[in-house]
């Protein structure tokens, strides 16, 4: 569902009416049945929902007289609100979800209207027994293409809706100067290990090593640029890193606004303990990037388009040739004890169908491969046929996630430790933010319908004018403090030694 700006007096003055209102309320014996379906914002029927989520919070969007909602488990338990805005006491949901895990709850809406009081159709979402990380971290960005003044790395307690800044750019904030903060990254779901980059003002990849934060530049001469995107080795004090060079080419008429695109991209090694990088693929026919690791360390995967310029200027080939660019999947073999790389195969071929296949992130369980694929090129967020896809590595079957797909771009992605919820960006809202969305995966690949994470106040989204990205699990809080990354920052970087191989 969207919320237009022509529903928004509608909503004040619904909210305004449900103030009037107490908490607590008795459903109406006498409502008459309605097979009408509910609307509600956002659209939290028919899902299945982690039973530690917080409150699933909603507003709804129906002009009545009065409102009120009964939400009921199969143990016949029951949580009675007034509305149009629901929000569910914290400790009676806890509750509810302990006592149904594994079974379900009911959701009646009951409208007051023209003085009769009608109980539209019920909805049903399931609990599983599966339990979501209680940490979610992500940046928060206005939707700008120049400027990045105001950016937060933010980590969100997803059983409650408490949130913790990580880190600002304000914090280092120098007048005239920008700081842009992106691409954190954590080591197997735990914080002790952990980066990001602080890109332009007191620039530099922000490591953290055993709890300590050190600013370390990556770049060395034998690079086209620092380190982008980067995948920590699940056991050793390793980092994959794309290194690259990307550039911006703004539409003049195309709803997509602008394309991101790589002219050259390479992937290094770096190793933490002795401060070495290494270059891993640098084919200068290939463009690499977005790499990942399996669970067990020992294949990197990554994305990779195939390129000829045919000695054309590189920025003239690009801007004419964008939509021919199509990233494959890939995956080269690790040594752990050699740190060395063995021949790439081709896991997913997008290419020759065509698309383009980005972002490869595996199941912690090491059969599923979960990526996005798009028309074309390396940044799916602004490409609206982006979608989730799955490939089983057992089998080799792979498929749409229809149920977690909109006609808008679905992009960037993440596993939880357990497997069982993937968390993605979305812009099915409004087609200019991007959200962030949960979805139920099954053992047997099945993904249910997905829904956006749970807000204390239900019209949040409608309201807030920041982007979510890089949305990131993990099963601990971030220990660093803000002053403590603020005070490496500060420092001058570390520089990494080229190792050559």
């Amino acid at each position: 569902m969207r919320v237009f700006a022509g529903k928004i007096l509608g909503i004040l003055f619904g909210i305004a009416a449900g103030w009037l209102c107490s908490c607590t309320a008795d459903v109406p014996a006498d409502a008459q049945l309605s097979k009408d379906k509910a609307l509600i914002y956002p659209d939290y029927s028919r899902i299945t929902v982690p039973y530690n989520i917080a409150p699933l919070n909603f507003y709804i969007d129906m002009r009545a007289d009065r409102y009120i909602v009964c939400i009921e488990g199969q143990d016949n338990s029951r949580i009675v609100i007034k509305g149009p805005e629901i929000k569910i006491d914290p400790d009676k949901w806890k509750k509810l979800l302990a006592n149904n895990k594994g079974k379900s709850y009911t959701v009646t809406v009951y409208l007051l209207q023209n003085g009769k009081w009608k109980a539209l159709a019920p909805f049903t979402n399931s609990i599983s027994d599966y339990p979501v990380d209680t940490y979610l971290s992500y940046r928060l960005i206005e939707p700008g293409y120049v400027r990045y003044d105001r950016l937060w790395l933010v980590q969100r307690d997803l059983t409650s809706f408490k949130e913790h800044v990580i880190y600002n750019n304000l914090q280092d904030y120098k007048a005239n100067e920008m700081q842009c903060i992106n691409c954190h990254s954590f080591q197997n779901y735990k914080t002790d290990n952990m980066q990001f980059h602080a890109r332009a003002y007191k620039g530099g990849t922000i490591i953290v090593s055993n709890g300590k934060p050190e600013k370390i530049n990556i770049k060395t001469d034998s690079l086209p640029g620092a380190g982008q995107y980067p995948a920590w080795h699940p056991t050793k004090q390793l980092i994959a890193y794309s290194v690259n060079r990307t550039r911006q080419l703004f539409h003049s008429i195309d709803p997509q606004k602008v394309e991101v695109m790589d002219s050259e991209s390479d992937l290094v090694l770096y190793n933490i303990e002795n401060n070495h990088v290494q270059i891993i693929r640098n084919d200068s026919d290939e463009l690499e990037t977005y790499p990942s690791w399996s669970p067990d360390g020992k294949w990197l995967y990554y994305s990779t388009a195939h390129i000829k310029t045919n000695g054309q200027n590189a920025p003239d080939f690009f801007s004419e040739h964008y939509k021919d660019i199509k990233y494959n999947i890939n995956r080269i073999p690790f040594n752990g004890d050699s740190l060395t790389f063995g021949a790439a195969q081709t896991i997913v071929n997008a290419a020759s169908n065509g698309k383009s296949a980005l972002l490869p992130r595996i199941s912690p369980d090491g059969k599923w491969l979960l990526y996005s694929l798009a028309d074309y090129g390396t940044f799916h967020i602004w490409h609206k046929s982006s979608d989730l896809y799955v490939k089983n590595l057992d089998n080799g079957n792979e498929y749409e996630l229809d149920n977690a797909n909109s006609p808008d771009s679905e992009s960037y992605h993440s596993w939880s430790s357990n497997g069982r919820w993937i968390v993605f960006t979305s812009r099915r809202d409004d087609g200019s933010y991007s959200r962030l969305y949960l979805a139920y995966f099954s053992p047997q690949g099945e993904v249910s319908k997905a829904f956006v994470i749970p807000q204390e106040k239900p019209l949040h989204n409608a309201f807030f004018m920041k982007s979510y990205n890089i949305p990131e699990f993990t099963v601990e809080p971030v220990t660093v403090s803000l002053r403590q990354f603020s005070k490496a920052i500060r420092k001058d970087a570390k520089q990494a030694v080229h190792e050559s191989r």
